[in-house]
Formats: structure tokens, C-alpha cells, sequence
């Protein structure tokens, strides 16, 4: 999967394909920012899924907001939102990756 403004550093070898759904009524902003030369950060809107690739160790902090405030509300460790088993194997297949995503986004 390509973030192209946002790749994940080329030293990170094992990389992990997560999904965080939004299951409020709110927006909320899923951010990551404990890797370092890394800045991940998206708007979830409710009900959205959210497909991205991160590390092993990444923790998406998720902040709800509502005017001009903001409040983390829960911190993730990325590989307990990692969509398939990567513990044996690194994700290199960007067909198999590719065919996920489709599948995933159009199921919802």
C-alpha cells in the first residue's frame, strides 16, 4: 500500500497493514508519532474505516474533538489493529496487499 506524503522510513523492515474503525458519533484524528523520521496523521470520520501501514511499535494515539478542542482519547499498539498475521512473514506482496484493500473499502 503507498502513502506517498507520509512513507515509513526505509530502515523499518517488518511493516504491518492496520485498520482502525471509527465507531463514534465524532471526528476524531488518528495520529502516530512515536516512530522516528515519521509523522502519520489522519482525519477519521464516524463510521469510517481506516486502512494505513505502519510499523511493529507504532501507537496511533486518537484524539476526539469537538470546536477548538481536542482530547486523546486512546492510545493503540498498531500490530493489535494489523489486519492479517504478519508474525512469521513481512508484508511484500503489494498484489495481495492491493486486492485487501479493495476488498475491504468496497465491503463497507
Amino acid at each position: 500500500m503507498a502513502q506517498l506524503l507520509d512513507c515509513i522510513p526505509e530502515s523499518e523492515k517488518s511493516k504491518l497493514i492496520c485498520c482502525y474503525f471509527n465507531g463514534t458519533s465524532s471526528i476524531q484524528v488518528a495520529r502516530i508519532t512515536n516512530i522516528p523520521n515519521w509523522y502519520f496523521e489522519r482525519v477519521v470520520f464516524p463510521g469510517q474505516r481506516l486502512l494505513f501501514e505502519a510499523t511493529r511499535g507504532a501507537l496511533l494515539e486518537v484524539h476526539t474533538g469537538m470546536m477548538a478542542t481536542s482530547i486523546l482519547s486512546d492510545s493503540i499498539l498498531c500490530e493489535s489493529l494489523s489486519v492479517n498475521d504478519t508474525s512469521n512473514e513481512e508484508v511484500n506482496s503489494t498484489e495481495s496487499t492491493a486486492s485487501y484493500k479493495t476488498t475491504l473499502i468496497s465491503a463497507s
